[in-house]
Order: C-alpha cells, then sequence, then structure tokens
C-alpha cells in the first residue's frame, strides 16, 4: 500500500529522517470465506454465491490468531468474498480485538444495512473499507448486480451515522476510470475518511479482464489527479486519507510529480520513498484464505506456501525453502529487464510480481503493469515534460 497523504505531509511539511523501522509482522489479509453474494468482474478469489468445502473452522481461526499475535502480527483485514457472509465473523472480531489486533472489515458493502450496522459498530472494526468501482450503473455492472452502488453507498452513510471510520475501495480500469473525479467528489461530500485506488491486479477474474487495464497515459492522468487532491486535502488540514495499492510505480511517479511542483523538497521526499521501499508481497503482506492456505498476498492464490492445519504461520512464514518467497524476501530483489536497470528500484522494489508471472510465465521478468517512462526510469522526468491533464474526465 502506498500512503499517498503521509508522502504528501512530508512534501509540505518536511520532518527529519530517522532511521527506517520495519514492522513486527506483516499485515495479514484474511479471506475468511469464499462465499459471496456478487459476482463482480476483477474478483481475485473466483467466489460465488455458494458454500465451499473445506473452511476453517471458529476454532482453527482462534488458534490461527494466537500464534500470530505471539508472531508479532499487527493488523488483520478480514475479507471474503463477502465476511459478512460467515456466521461467527462478530466472534471471530471480538477474539482479535480482545489479541489486541488492529481489525478492519473489507466488504462489498451490499448486506450493510440497518438490521446488522449496530453490531458492526459494536464489533468495534477500527475501519471499514467499503467498495465503490463507479457510479450508478457503471458500479452495478462491474458488481453485476442492479442496485449494487445504491445498496453500497447506503452502507458507507450507515457506517458514517455510526460512528465507524469508513473508506472507499475504487479498482481502476479502463472501462472505469473517467469516474474518479465523480468518486473523489463523492467521498468528499459524504465525509469518508479514505479513499483507496487500486490498481488491476491479474489474478482471479481480474486476470480473465486484464484487457480492460487502464492504459498507461490514463493511469498517469488518474495518478496526477489523487496526487492534487490529496494535496488540496493536505493544504485545508484535513485528515483525509488516500492511497493505492497494487503498483508501487507509484512512488517513483509521486517523486516525479514532486520535483516539477516542489523543487526543494524532492531529494527529502526521495529519501523517505526509499525508506518505505515499495512492494512488500511475501514480507511485510501476507494472505490466508478460507482453507487455511498461506499466499504471499491475495493476488498469488494459485501459489501456497503451506497451510495453517499442517504448519503454523508462524513457521510458514519463514521458510525460504520455496523459490518465490526466496525471491521476494531477498534484499534487493533480483528482477530482470527494465525493472532490473531501473534508477529508482529502491523506492519500487521492482513492483508486484504477480503481472510478470501471469504475461511472461516468469515472476522475476520486469513488471508489464509500470506505467512510467523509459527516461523516467533512467534519470528523472525533466521539468518540461509536463503530463497534467487538468481536464481529466
Amino acid at each position: 500500500m502506498f500512503r499517498i497523504s503521509a508522502f504528501m505531509a512530508e512534501i509540505l511539511h518536511p520532518t527529519p529522517l530517522k532511521p527506517g523501522r520495519r514492522p513486527s509482522g506483516p499485515v495479514i489479509i484474511w479471506n475468511l470465506i469464499r462465499r459471496c453474494n456478487l459476482k463482480c468482474k476483477h474478483c481475485y478469489s473466483f467466489s460465488a454465491d455458494t458454500d465451499f468445502a473445506g473452511e476453517l473452522s471458529t476454532e482453527d481461526v482462534f488458534a490461527v490468531m494466537a500464534d500470530l499475535r505471539a508472531f508479532g502480527v499487527p493488523v488483520l483485514i478480514l475479507s471474503g468474498g463477502e465476511p459478512l457472509l460467515r456466521h461467527d465473523l462478530f466472534a471471530i472480531t471480538t477474539r482479535a480485538k480482545s489479541l489486541g489486533f488492529f481489525v478492519a472489515l473489507s466488504s462489498n458493502g451490499t448486506l450493510i444495512d440497518p438490521a446488522n450496522i449496530e453490531a458492526i459498530a459494536a464489533a468495534g472494526y477500527d475501519y471499514v473499507g467499503i467498495s465503490l468501482d463507479g457510479i450508478g450503473a457503471v458500479h452495478d455492472a462491474f458488481r453485476r448486480k442492479e442496485g449494487a452502488f445504491a445498496a453500497s453507498l447506503n452502507a458507507v452513510r450507515l457506517c458514517r451515522t455510526n460512528g465507524i471510520k469508513v473508506g472507499l475501495r475504487f479498482t481502476m480500469t479502463f472501462d472505469n476510470a473517467h469516474h474518479l473525479p465523480d468518486l473523489l467528489a463523492l467521498a468528499d461530500a459524504e465525509g469518508v475518511d479514505k479513499f483507496y485506488l487500486s490498481h488491476l491486479n491479474y489474478a482471479g477474474r481480474g486476470d480473465r479482464n486484464r484487457g480492460a487495464d487502464a492504459t498507461f497515459a490514463v493511469t498517469r492522468r488518474a495518478m496526477e489527479h489523487l496526487f492534487e487532491a490529496a494535496r488540496r486535502s493536505a493544504e485545508k488540514g484535513e485528515s483525509k486519507e488516500y492511497v493505492t495499492g497494487n503498483n508501487d510505480a507509484d512512488g517513483v511517479f509521486l517523486l516525479q510529480w514532486a520535483r516539477r511542483r516542489f523543487p526543494d523538497v524532492a531529494d527529502h521526499l526521495r529519501a523517505k520513498l526509499v525508506q518505505w521501499g515499495g512492494n512488500a508481497s511475501g514480507v511485510n503482506v501476507a494472505n490466508i484464505d478460507n482453507r487455511g492456505d498461506v499466499h504471499p498476498d491475495t493476488f498469488w492464490g494459485h501459489h501456497t506456501l503451506g497451510n495453517v492445519r499442517d504448519r503454523p504461520f508462524s513457521a510458514i512464514w519463514q521458510d525460504t525453502s520455496d523459490p518465490i518467497m526466496a525471491g521476494l524476501k531477498r534484499v534487493p530483489r533480483r528482477i530482470k529487464g527494465r525493472c532490473g536497470t531501473c534508477a529508482h528500484f529502491d523506492i519500487c522494489g521492482g513492483n508486484t510480481r504477480i503481472r510478470a508471472l501471469r504475461l511472461t510465465g516468469d515472476p522475476w521478468e520486469a513488471d508489464p503493469g509500470c506505467y512510467l517512462t523509459d527516461a523516467e526510469i533512467a534519470a528523472g522526468m525533466p521539468p518540461d515534460q509536463e503530463t497534467d491533464d487538468p481536464a481529466f474526465v
């Protein structure tokens, strides 16, 4: 995850560069259930509205959480499928909170309604993320359900009314990128706390639909639009967070943006970005699926490192006998092609590896989703190479 707002604060109000701190453990994205009431085009887990065999029991989940906490895992993101379809979700949440985890709920929002919002609020989630992939019919088409937009927007409002920190999650493709300005305006109007833009990653139905991935020119305009929104918010002193995921080239692109607008702090920003270090799959981000299989992140569902029923997560995560894990944990990673020779590799870390695997068959090839030009990765964008498009629609 790339925290634009945090780096925008460094641009506007630089702070001293201090020694970097390593997280105590990886963030766990936990697909507690595969069942989902929707069939979204970009789903990475091939979820469906049916029960799936072999899912972890409540007792299994509790045992895994105890190991995770002892291993230093700080954050659990409870996801699916649609996690609200899991009968013991609130019991799991209660146990997780009692163990001291930061607990987030990742939902499509359509099942959050007046009948369960009090229970959701009482569960004490530190954050609830709700997906919106466009306005009105565009969102409904992505989610393949008429009325999904209205239901999800109502969920956002219910969360806000009940004092729950809530954010919008937007997976951008070529078909919906033009809705980004409207979604940002909606986030402002609804007073949401966080806006998360996810670049399309090639997994599950997202792999089948990768032909709709935003072209590089559209991606660049979208990112500049997002940077400007974060800048305006920071200058107003707002606490709203703007973040992106699944394309660590965003960090380098922000540096290029800052060199044009805030050249005096560009070197400082670069040092902060190097501390961030880019892609964290297999290092500071992990996935556990509904059956207990462990993966380097949610988009590596085809590649299993082990199962928590057979070995503790803490043992699986430290085992580098698996060549994928060995390669992901290697510092620096050995990446081929233009990624390997990139002048900003220390910022990006080679980006997500799943796109390279899906398109080339080699996880260590250059990332085909990097939208930076050869000139930019060779050095820096000259000040006269402006790419902003204020009329982005």
